[in-house]
């Protein structure tokens, strides 16, 4: 039986509920939804202990509803948000709908949340980061190095926070930018509070080429705390920065690079034909079509101390939530 798409206050889960969880965005009829069930299926792989909700626009056609909730998603419909007018250029086109995952601070039903792009796949366990301090930001920082960069003087001048040993900030230009993270991955604790001042704030910020990305740096500049670059591998670092890339050490890869979305892949991009992205294509594909990932849930809940053989976790709540799961090929 597949899981139900819950309601808007209370995230059940098979006899309890979770105050932790993993949250993307999904928009439109495309393709990133197969992102989506390849972020499900690598959760379910590394033993992830928390749910995956996915924050849907109301575009997102039902059938697709209906394959991430067969997969153990749990969908949340969420409404357009929108920037106010102006006349920036945009780095990407879509990017303006971002703005709609400020939603995600309205899920007050949890504690914490991780939140991961579509584009991006786990291959070890991250569930530890849930234990980072509360009243923090978490993120992972930037990289300044590429093309879109170049309407910033951090671009035009070689400066860039992954090696600011190389290129010294120019004092004439005042003091050096503050960390900058990549949105793409984040811990965050939501709530009412700091959702309806992200939506004041965002009234009076004009919009900027990187979207909500840059008003999330903006109004989380204070608090943000950096974390290593293994909880989001974004490509470009492989050719940007190799020194400071260890891929098998890798829990979390960021497939954002043009011409790297795993399910799009032609190999024909710049930088696209390099070994170690094959490598890295091939094992998202490998957990996609992985049968023995695909999901058929009972009502059954696991014996306590099996789950305690898992993983020792403070929230009781938590392990009531997980079902048993029997890994087997659904249905045609």
């Amino acid at each position: 039986m597949a899981p139900e798409v819950f309601g808007e206050k209370a995230v059940r889960l098979r006899g309890g509920y979770s105050k932790r969880a993993y949250v993307t965005f999904l928009a439109g009829n495309g393709d990133y939804v197969r992102g989506v069930v390849g972020l499900m299926k690598g959760l379910r792989k590394v033993g992830s202990l928390y749910p995956l909700i996915v924050a849907v626009l109301p575009d997102v056609p039902l059938q697709h509803r209906k394959l991430l909730t067969n997969q153990g998603c749990i969908v949340r419909e969420i409404q357009r948000i929108y920037p106010p007018e102006n006349h920036v250029q945009f780095a990407m086109a879509y990017y303006v709908i971002n703005y709609s995952k400020l939603r995600i601070w309205e899920f007050e039903e949890f504690s914490k949340m991780i939140y991961l792009d579509a584009d991006i796949q786990v291959y070890d366990n991250i569930d530890h980061l849930f234990d980072l301090p509360d009243g923090h930001f978490y993120a992972v920082m930037d990289c300044f190095c590429e093309k879109t960069w170049s309407h910033t003087p951090q671009y035009k001048i070689g400066y860039c926070q992954q090696c600011p040993e190389k290129v010294q900030w120019p004092s004439e230009l005042g003091q050096p930018p503050a960390l900058y993270f990549n949105a793409g991955m984040f811990v965050f604790e939501p709530g009412k509070e700091t959702y309806d001042a992200l939506l004041q704030t965002l009234q009076v910020t004009p919009p900027t080429p990187f979207a909500e990305q840059d008003f999330l740096n903006m109004f989380f500049q204070k608090i943000y705390r950096p974390i290593p670059l293994v909880y989001n591998l974004v490509l470009a670092m492989l050719w940007r920065h190799p020194e400071n890339v260890e891929v098998e050490k890798v829990k979390v890869v960021h497939y954002c690079a043009a011409g790297s979305k795993p399910w799009r892949y032609t190999g024909k991009e710049e930088n696209m034909g390099r070994e170690d992205i094959k490598i890295l294509v091939k094992k998202w594909w490998d957990i996609y079509n992985d049968p023995s990932l695909f999901l058929k849930w009972t009502d059954a809940i696991p014996d306590a101390q099996v789950l305690s053989g898992l993983r020792q976790v403070t929230e009781n709540s938590a392990l009531a939530a997980m079902p048993r799961m029997t890994s087997i090929p659904p249905a045609a």
